[in-house]
């Protein structure tokens, strides 16, 4: 009976040792790191035995464990995204844009679309600013996100930050609205290709040859030699004299007394032959018409002569027209307009 009654209470004794709490951590060690807590800290504290180390390199550790995963994780999006973005200007730049951007494509026409150098490379610098911008913001988006995470992980607190910041932001942006201002109207002039360097426009108090253009400022050389900056933000209208096609029109005024139908036949005959031969029949696109009379003075007539040409070439095709169909009147004797009397008085 007692020997059961020892086996009984052995046996208690084993089923209850399961129920004992482990074996405790060293003294030193439980005074700083938190038991069975996941961190760093028991090792630091194992390799140094310093209480405030431990405490100081787990925190050290976990974050720029992290810190590093989190930048691995940025510079492999940022790669991505510029690579992304540079196929993207490639196909643009080489005529391969992708169905997204086709509202985005080049105002120039198609008939001129390959047969010039200046149009491909127009599009291929226009094509690589567009991408250059656009990873310049990819980069900032991102780095700027993984920096806000990296604060997180060491335990800043980011709401004075992201307020300070907003305040700042609102800041700038009324002091600085003329710069934005300008930015945003060159960001949406490259998109749009509104104009492009070489093109010929007309900004209402600058016109001439565009020479050089900027997310600021785009620079105009008038016909005088002198050069323009121009700021995107004051740019309320654009006349482009260099998309699709031009047209050269030229006024060619007669006497009253002049046979309309033998100085239109003068005309027409006159302008063709002076615009068959080469280099002037090259920027042609398409045949001379002579409207009819444009006008009617106390002085006399005046007959419209119109032509289709190439961008920008108007001005040269317009000057040997007016050469042509003035000699040729002469040489037929059309008389030209009456000139104004003056009265002396008395």
């Amino acid at each position: 009976m007692r020997r059961t009654y020892q086996t009984m209470l052995l046996g208690s004794a084993l089923d209850t040792s399961a129920l004992l709490p482990p074996s405790p951590m060293p003294l030193g060690e439980a005074q700083f790191c938190a038991p069975a807590d996941g961190s760093w800290c028991p090792v630091v504290y194992r390799m140094t035995g310093i209480g405030w180390l431990a405490e100081f390199g787990s925190g050290l550790i976990d974050g720029a464990l992290k810190t590093v995963l989190i930048l691995a994780v940025a510079i492999v999006i940022r790669l991505a995204a510029h690579r992304a973005i540079a196929r993207v200007a490639k196909g643009v730049g080489e005529g391969r844009a992708p169905a997204l951007l086709r509202p985005l494509r080049e105002r120039a026409g198609h008939r001129l679309l390959g047969s010039s150098s200046t149009l491909i490379e127009r599009r291929r610098q226009r094509a690589a600013t567009i991408g250059s911008l656009l990873r310049s913001v990819a980069s900032f988006v991102i780095y700027g996100t993984a920096f806000v995470l990296v604060l997180g992980e060491f335990g800043v607190n980011l709401t004075p930050i992201i307020a300070s910041a907003g305040v700042l932001g609102v800041a700038v942006g009324f002091g600085a609205q003329n710069l934005i201002k300008d930015f945003l109207s060159g960001m949406f002039m490259m998109l749009e290709d509104q104009y492009g360097v070489g093109d010929v426009v007309d900004f209402g108090p600058a016109s001439g040859t565009v020479e050089t253009i900027g997310l600021r400022v785009s620079t105009v050389r008038d016909i005088e030699g002198t050069l323009w900056y121009v700021r995107n933000g004051e740019i309320t209208r654009v006349g482009n004299y260099s998309q699709h096609f031009s047209i050269a029109l030229v006024d060619v005024p007669v006497g009253h007394g002049a046979d309309l139908h033998l100085a239109t036949e003068v005309a027409a005959r006159a302008a063709r032959e002076a615009l068959a031969e080469p280099p002037l029949a090259d920027e042609l696109l398409g045949e001379v018409q002579v409207l009819g009379v444009q006008s009617v003075n106390a002085e006399g007539l005046t007959l419209r002569v119109t032509v289709t040409t190439r961008p920008g070439h108007q001005v040269t095709v317009r000057r040997a027209l007016s050469e042509a169909v003035a000699t040729a009147f002469t040489e037929a004797g059309i008389p030209p307009p009456a000139r104004p009397s003056v009265t002396v008085g008395a």
